[in-house]
C-alpha cells in the first residue's frame, strides 16, 4: 500500500544547519564498516587505512585556508574549537596579559569563555558595531592595550551574515604583536579564506554549515610566524598533537573533508546563483512597508538576508508562516529562545523590533520557485499581521 507523500516546508534555514550531501555521505560510509580502524593504531593495515582518510581530509580544509596540514587540530564543532582558541590562549599567555578583544555581536560560543575569564581575573573589551553590523576599525585600534594577548572577531555573521574586514584587522593585530582567532563557522566554503593574508592565527571550522555531518569541527593554529602556543583543554592519550586529546573519529573528519572540497570547487558560481536569489528576495520584501535590512546590503554572506518588519511580533509571524517555510528568527544555537537577539540588539534596534525578525538561510536546494513562494507567503502574513498594528 502507497503511503502519502508528505509536503515539507520549503527550508530556508540553511545557517542553522545543512542536510549531509549524497556526494559527502557515500564518502563516509566505508569509513564505517570497511576502513573502521582507529587512526592511531599504526601498527596494521586497519590503522593506516583510517589514517589516511583522516590525512586527507586535514590536507583539504589545510588547502581551503592556505594553512599547513598540521596546523589543522579535529574538534567535536566549532564551539569546541572557539573555546580551546579564547581559553587555551589565555591559559598559555596569561604571563604576557590577561586583556581580550572581542565583539557583541559574536555567537555565544566566543562570548560565554569570555564571560567564563572574566570571572578567572580576565578583562574582555566588547566592541560595539555600526548600525551596518561592522565594526569600526579605530575603535578597535583605541581598545587595544599593551597586555592584550588577543582579538576574537568572527568572519560572517551567523544572524544577519555580514563579514568583517579581516584582513584589516590582521594586520592591526600582527603590528602589535597580538594573536588573531577568528570563528569561521559561517564563512568557510563561502567566501575566500587565507589565513597568511589575514594574519589569521586561529580560525574555527565546522562542517554541518557546508553540507557536511554535525559532531565535527576543526581549529586552526599557526605554526609559525609566529609559534602560537596553545593550552589543552581536553587531557588525554594526547591525540593532534597533544592540543585536543581524544580518539579521531574518521567517517566524521572524511565527511568533513568531502563537504569542504565541494563546497571550494563550487563556491563561484554557487555564490553567483545565491546572490541572485537573495537579492530577488530582498527585493520583493523591501517593497513592503516598514520592512529593513539587517546588516551591510553587500558586505553579506551570499545566502544570508536578514529583515526585521515594525508593527509586527516576530512570534506570531513565524507562526504565520508555519508549516509552509522552514525558517528562524535569528541564530538556533541559543537556549534563550523568548529573548530578543543580542546581534539585532547591537545594531540598535528598539527590543520589540528586534524580536521581530526574519533569517533567511538559502542553500544548495534552493530554487527560483521556492523564493517565489517565500516572497508571496511572507508578503501575505506581513500585510495579515499589519492590519493589527503593534503599539511599539
Amino acid at each position: 500500500m502507497n503511503q502519502p507523500s508528505i509536503i515539507r516546508p520549503v527550508y530556508l534555514d540553511c545557517n542553522a544547519t545543512t542536510p549531509v550531501d549524497p556526494r559527502v555521505l557515500s564518502a563516509m560510509l566505508p569509513f564505517f564498516t570497511d576502513y573502521f580502524g582507529n587512526p592511531s593504531s599504526l601498527n596494521h593495515s586497519y590503522g593506516w587505512e583510517a589514517e589516511a582518510g583522516v590525512q586527507q581530509s586535514r590536507e583539504i580544509l589545510a588547502a581551503a585556508i592556505a594553512a599547513d596540514p598540521v596546523e589543522i587540530i579535529f574538534t567535536s564543532g566549532a564551539t569546541e574549537a572557539n573555546n580551546l582558541a579564547i581559553k587555551g590562549i589565555a591559559e598559555s599567555y596569561m604571563g604576557e596579559g590577561r586583556h581580550l578583544i572581542t565583539v557583541q555581536t559574536e555567537h555565544s560560543a566566543v562570548l560565554e569563555p569570555c564571560r567564563y575569564l572574566e570571572t578567572l581575573g580576565f578583562e574582555v573589551t566588547y566592541l560595539p558595531v555600526q548600525p551596518d553590523g561592522l565594526i569600526e576599525l579605530e575603535t578597535l585600534e583605541n581598545a587595544f592595550r599593551p597586555d592584550t594577548i588577543l582579538v576574537s572577531v568572527m568572519a560572517a555573521n551567523n544572524e544577519i551574515g555580514v563579514l568583517q574586514p579581516l584582513e584589516k584587522i590582521g594586520e592591526m593585530c600582527r603590528d602589535r604583536h597580538v594573536l588573531f582567532h577568528t570563528d569561521a563557522a559561517q564563512a568557510l566554503g563561502k567566501i575566500p579564506l587565507n589565513v597568511q593574508k589575514m594574519h589569521i592565527d586561529l580560525l574555527s571550522m565546522t562542517a554541518h554549515k557546508l553540507y557536511g555531518p554535525k559532531g565535527i569541527g576543526a581549529l586552526y593554529v599557526r605554526r609559525k610566524n609566529p609559534r602560537v602556543q596553545i593550552s589543552p583543554q581536553l587531557h588525554g592519550g594526547g591525540q593532534e598533537r597533544g592540543i585536543r586529546s581524544g580518539t579521531l573519529y574518521p567517517p566524521q573528519i572524511v565527511g568533513f573533508g568531502e563537504a569542504v572540497r565541494l563546497a571550494v570547487a563550487e563556491m563561484e558560481t554557487e555564490s553567483e546563483r545565491l546572490i541572485a536569489l537573495r537579492d530577488r528576495l530582498w527585493q520583493q520584501l523591501s517593497l513592503l512597508p516598514g520592512v529593513q535590512l539587517n546588516g551591510h546590503p553587500t558586505q553579506r554572506l551570499p545566502n544570508n538576508l536578514s529583515i526585521s518588519i515594525n508593527s509586527v511580533e516576530g512570534s506570531t509571524l513565524l507562526a504565520a508562516l508555519q508549516p509552509d517555510i522552514a525558517i528562524s528568527s535569528g541564530s538556533a544555537c541559543s537556549t534563550e529562545k523568548l529573548a530578543s537577539s543580542h546581534v539585532i540588539g547591537a545594531l540598535g534596534l528598539r527590543d520589540r523590533l528586534a524580536r521581530a525578525t526574519l533569517r533567511f538561510g538559502l542553500g544548495r536546494a534552493t530554487t527560483r520557485s521556492d523564493i517565489n513562494k517565500a516572497i508571496k507567503l511572507v508578503r501575505n502574513s506581513i500585510r495579515m499581521l499589519q492590519e493589527k498594528p503593534i503599539d511599539f
